[in-house]
């Protein structure tokens, strides 16, 4: 990455650390939802269900806007409704409020992410190493939600999440410098660097889908798993969604540099056949090896995630706030539309149980990956011009 990149790459991660920080911050709500207001299994994933529902139909809409014309407001908007709808949620009393206030994040988090990443490609030119950065500030910020979050929460209660703001305020810092600089001008020529490729896009969806309900559902009741297998206490619960999110932002670094010298496609399949394994390994060991598997787990989840946004736009390349808009929105959000079922399941049989089909995901992952062709790269220089040429 060059010199003259790294500064406004490293801001945009810290704004999309910020971002995800407050979508990382509802799993970890939830074992306090659970003790002050008594919720239940499907009642908790109804609040998943609440941040990602809204997102996964909103995200694509706002990306398809932001091909009609460049909106880098839906940027800084966004990183505020995210922000504002967790420190609602932990303020209003009945359940229907809470939903709503959950609903809210998510629609932020669903007006940040497309333009967000259309800025990342502008800055980046779109190599996957950069993009990767990009992408890991999302990962920290879901690493440090429990780190942040929990002891605030631990502390004040429910009633203290309003004092998470703060972290809002430091994502507009980082991010609203460089709008004007590095956002297309209203009116701007498009480039038409190859032709979309709209099969292969639809196949690379259907890996997101099935990585998202693997990914969301796992986040969602690592806590309290966690607290059955290893120790009934909050702080257990936070470690483990920490080394869930830690370690996911070690394997989405390695992303760009692996698919650098092996191709993006090869890693993204072969990050997923080692998913299987590792997952089996979460649910069933017993004991504290349980945080080595969750490690090996979110690594072999996490390679593949900046792939995702570079392929979808290789793939689209006319169509970049559509194919990041997907590409991000279902990643974060598909997942959640299917929680609810999986808390059914869990309140059926068990939060093992649970766990361990989840492995069958990250192998129908692997099985959509192998259909996928590897696109030139599309690497876009600063000034808008576009380039193509492989890497």
């Amino acid at each position: 990455m060059q010199t003259s990149r790294r500064v406004p790459t490293l801001l945009l991660a810290v704004g999309h650390g910020s971002v995800d920080l407050f979508q990382g911050a509802v799993p970890v709500l939830v074992p306090f939802l659970v003790a002050e207001r008594g919720y239940g299994y499907v009642a908790v994933s109804g609040l998943a269900l609440a941040a990602s529902l809204l997102s996964s139909v909103a995200q694509p809409l706002f990306g398809l806007w932001t091909d009609r014309r460049p909106l880098p407001w839906l940027a800084p908007i966004g990183l505020v409704l995210a922000g504002l709808g967790i420190a609602l949620a932990g303020l209003v009393e009945s359940y229907p409020l809470t939903f709503a206030a959950v609903a809210l994040s998510g629609l932020g988090v669903a007006a940040y992410h497309p333009e967000a990443a259309r800025l990342a490609r502008a800055v980046t030119g779109g190599d996957p190493v950069g993009m990767s950065t990009f992408s890991v500030g999302g990962n920290i910020g879901f690493a440090l939600a429990p780190v942040l979050a929990a002891p605030v929460l631990a502390l004040g209660g429910l009633q203290a999440a309003p004092l998470l703001l703060i972290l809002t305020t430091i994502g507009l810092f980082a991010t609203l410098p460089l709008l004007g600089k590095h956002s297309p001008a209203p009116g701007a020529r498009k480039s038409k660097p190859g032709k979309d490729n709209w099969p292969a896009f639809r196949t690379l969806s259907a890996v997101i889908v099935v990585r998202s309900i693997g990914y969301i559902g796992l986040s969602t009741f690592l806590g309290l798993f966690v607290q059955q297998r290893v120790h009934a206490s909050a702080t257990a619960s936070a470690a483990a969604l920490f080394v869930l999110y830690a370690a996911g932002a070690v394997g989405t670094m390695l992303g760009g540099r692996l698919a650098r010298r092996w191709g993006r496609v090869r890693v993204l399949w072969i990050s997923y056949a080692a998913a299987v394994p590792a997952l089996l390994g979460l649910a069933l060991v017993p004991g504290p090896a349980l945080y080595l598997f969750i490690a090996a787990t979110a690594i072999a989840f996490s390679v593949p995630f900046s792939l995702h946004v570079t392929l979808g736009q290789d793939y689209l390349p006319n169509r970049i706030g559509t194919a990041s808009g997907v590409t991000l929105g279902l990643a974060v959000s598909a997942g959640g539309v299917f929680a609810p079922l999986l808390g059914l399941l869990a309140d059926a049989t068990s939060l093992q149980l649970t766990l361990a089909c989840l492995a069958i995901l990250p192998a129908a992952a692997w099985l959509l990956g192998r259909r996928l062709p590897e696109p030139e790269l599309t690497v876009v220089g600063h000034n808008d011009p576009a380039r193509t040429g492989s890497r």
